[in-house]
């Protein structure tokens, strides 16, 4: 099986790299960051950072389709709550979706052109036993925009287009989409860092970057490890 990892944050990239047996390592040719090519157990594994936003993300998630033909690609990182999940709480995006695209009359809000509102993922991971839902795991959908999210009244229009959400980030549709148009199945799982519109919000963000690349680690082997043993 060939598994691609797409992740936010650098630290959580460096957590990844040790397990890499055969480790290689090229320049991609078009958004000129380092792709990280190895094994994890009986799985081929291709490693990148993409960097934040909607088009840094998309672009990283084709050029790793072309690169290395990837039979699922998994997307984990950072997420905003929306009220219903704590810090630290580890969000398994069943769906995803835009929360700041509108493509005029006769669409639905957070509906690209020529693909549906809400990108589903791979259910034969969202259904691993690892992933089971528990009270620091939580399953729904994921929004995502170009925008940091950190105001109650940003929250409360994103809940006003989906009020089933569970937390927001800026790369997960795009990532979701790019899978879509490619015919690649990917899968989405984030930690929840704060919650924005909170008191604390911004303290919760910047406080929480040593425990956070920990626990969305540990869960990523966990998935790693039943998804290549099936």
């Amino acid at each position: 099986m060939k598994i691609a990892i797409i992740v936010a944050m650098g630290k959580e990239l460096n957590l990844l790299l040790p397990l890499l047996a055969d480790k290689t390592e090229a320049e991609t040719p078009l958004s000129r960051k380092t792709v990280y090519t190895g094994r994890i157990g009986s799985a081929d594994v291709a490693a990148m950072q993409c960097g934040i936003g909607k088009v840094n993300s998309a672009l990283v998630t084709s050029e790793l389709i072309d690169m290395f033909h990837p039979d699922l690609v998994i997307n984990t990182g950072v997420a905003g709550g929306t009220g219903e999940t704590r810090v630290l709480d580890l969000v398994v995006g069943d769906e995803v979706a835009y929360h700041d695209v509108w493509c005029g009359p006769g669409t639905e809000w957070g509906e690209a052109a020529g693909c549906p509102r809400f990108f589903e993922s791979a259910k034969e991971v969202c259904g691993l036993d690892c992933l089971a839902e528990s009270n620091g795991v939580k399953h729904g959908l994921i929004a995502s925009g170009d925008i940091f999210v950190s105001t109650p009244e940003e929250v409360a229009r994103i809940r006003g287009l989906y009020p089933e959400v569970k937390a927001v980030d800026m790369e997960s549709a795009s990532i979701a989409q790019t899978c879509y148009l490619r015919g690649v199945p990917f899968f989405v799982m984030r930690v929840v860092s704060d919650t924005p519109g909170g008191e604390d919000n911004i303290a919760q963000y910047n406080n929480f970057w040593d425990d956070a690349p920990r626990q969305t680690f540990g869960m990523l082997q966990n998935l790693l490890t039943e998804l290549t043993t099936l």
